[in-house]
């Protein structure tokens, strides 16, 4: 079943056919089993993987470690340009043939859109895009559709609301386009007009024919929607901080917003971290679905490497 995936650059979820996602959680589910009982693999012995992360991580660059050394491989990298050559005036494009000569694959996160394409541009192993920009952070839509599918059993015929910045967000982004693979899905678009969806994506949805519809009101869509998928106001990703200040805050996901008015089987998501737009009391509700997102990146980065590496165990 790999054949499609690999060597290929994982850099936009733009780039794979839902024939390449059920693909990816056929191997997740098969790894989630082995983690769930203690198998040891591997499937990755041999291989080194480079992690580079030119940007704070906690989850992407953490769960992509755990989910190569589960698999056998050697994990190198750093976890900001600070303490690198770039220090010392090294290009990027230098510090990226350093890694490709070291390594086998390469996991890369970057404030620059277009990073991980340029990368994969100089790089003779396959780059994946561990986030980049505003827009693309395949791997974590990846999990984030995979999370519906296990919880919901089917990613089609869903109401699901996306909340929050749609215009600076990456993991809301990719998370939208990833959603637009499943044509019968309705979208609704939450967010204060100065964060709406960006016209590139937009224009992606409405040539794919995908039925959304755009709100500034939680309350107004919340007791119609399966999913709700959350995201933070993220301050360093506006060019200006006014703008910031005029925003944030502007949601919050509360235990009584949640019995009061939504279905009892609706999942709540969230790519983390949270700030303050989901209230920690939603934590021990049904409606918490975010920790087992998180969970469930270690088996989906875990396919994602061992497919891109021709390997499956």
């Amino acid at each position: 079943m790999h054949g499609s995936w690999k060597g290929r650059d994982v850099i936009s979820i733009l780039d794979f056919s839902r024939d390449d996602l059920d693909a990816l959680y056929y191997l997740a589910d098969k790894y989630l089993e082995k983690i769930q009982n203690a198998t040891p693999l591997r499937t990755l012995e041999g291989f080194v993987i480079s992690l580079a992360f030119f940007e704070p991580s906690t989850r992407t660059r953490m769960s992509f470690e755990t989910a190569a050394k589960r698999l056998g491989a050697g994990v190198i990298g750093f976890t900001a340009a600070a303490g690198t050559s770039l220090e010392k005036g090294e290009s990027y494009a230098d510090t990226i043939r350093m890694l490709d000569g070291y390594s086998d694959l390469i996991v890369l996160r970057h404030k620059y859109e277009g990073a991980a394409r340029f990368a994969a541009e100089i790089a003779k192993h396959p780059v994946v895009n561990g986030g980049d920009g505003k827009q693309h952070h395949p791997t974590q839509a990846f999990i984030d559709l995979y999370t519906i599918r296990r919880l919901k059993e089917r990613l089609e015929g869903l109401n699901i609301g996306v909340l929050g910045d749609l215009r600076y967000g990456r993991a809301a982004n990719s998370f939208i386009l990833g959603t637009a693979l499943y044509r019968t899905n309705t979208l609704y678009l939450i967010s204060p007009p100065q964060l709406r969806m960006r016209d590139e994506t937009r224009i992606i949805l409405e040539d794919l024919g995908v039925r959304f519809y755009e709100t500034e009101s939680l309350e107004d869509v919340v007791s119609d929607l399966d999913v709700l998928y959350v995201t933070r106001i993220q301050k360093e990703r506006f060019p200006d901080l006014s703008e910031y200040e005029k925003v944030k805050g502007s949601y919050r996901v509360t235990r009584r917003l949640l019995e009061t008015r939504a279905k009892p089987d609706l999942i709540v998501m969230h790519p983390l971290p949270r700030v303050d737009e989901i209230s920690y009391d939603v934590d021990d509700t049904r409606y918490q679905a975010y920790f087992k997102q998180a969970y469930y990146g270690v088996p989906v980065r875990m396919a994602v490497l061992s497919l891109v590496l021709g390997k499956e165990g």
